[in-house]
């Protein structure tokens, strides 16, 4: 399961790389009363996005740097 939970916080990386969020946004796309999905949450505590100047959520160096090393995605 903890190699669910890490392919969960790239996909959110990547969901908040694709372009600018809001808190609301990030709040409706992935809430969830599931403990294993806490992609969110995960990258908040990791420092792995934060609230830009803007209001808009962005990743952080540390963000960009677990996104640049992750795998790419598989195609579909």
């Amino acid at each position: 399961m903890a190699t669910e939970a890490k392919l969960l916080l790239v996909q959110f990386l990547r969901w908040i790389a694709d372009r600018p969020r809001t808190y609301a946004d990030v709040q409706s796309a992935w809430q969830s009363t599931c403990p294993l999905n806490c992609a969110w949450e995960d990258a908040v505590s990791d420092d792995l996005v934060a609230p830009g100047p803007d209001g808009f959520l962005a990743l952080t160096e540390m963000g960009r740097v677990r996104l640049n090393g992750a795998a790419p995605p598989h195609p579909a």
